[in-house]
């Protein structure tokens, strides 16, 4: 069983009514902008890299939101997915990936939760409670 972990960063808008979210070439599925973590990457590096190549911009993380775990049915792989809050720090919104992202768009955070009810709790309550847990990467022990 191969193990996969996967980050996300959670940016709204300032007032919190939006989400930033990507569309997959692909699928018509929306996420917030994430993907897997590459080897010898810790999360962090993951999740900022992973939304400056999907958007353009560029993010600090501020905590950890959501910890989600998939097993897939076939047996072919257990995953954990980390779900980071962010802010954007610099950039400009812009599909580098072509190839990879059909679009970005900044989506209601009621429309969010129909796009990706991936949570046990809503993305609205997330963001409501505006709760995070601290992510520390304690380097090579």
């Amino acid at each position: 069983m191969d193990r996969v972990h996967t980050v996300y960063s959670l940016i709204t808008n300032p007032n919190d009514s939006h989400l930033l979210m990507v569309q997959n070439i692909g699928s018509e599925a929306w996420s917030l902008p994430g993907g897997k973590v590459e080897p010898y990457e810790t999360l962090e590096v993951a999740a900022i890299r992973e939304v400056s190549e999907e958007t353009g911009l560029h993010v600090q993380l501020k905590g950890v939101v959501a910890i989600n775990e998939y097993q897939k049915r076939d047996g072919s792989e257990h995953g954990i997915c980390v779900t980071f809050r962010a802010c954007i720090v610099s950039g400009a919104e812009s599909i580098s990936r072509p190839d990879e992202i059909r679009q970005i768009a900044w989506i209601r955070l009621e429309e969010a939760d129909a796009l990706m009810p991936f949570y046990e709790e809503s993305l609205q309550e997330i963001v409501r409670k505006n709760v995070q847990v601290s992510y520390f990467d304690e380097g090579i022990i």
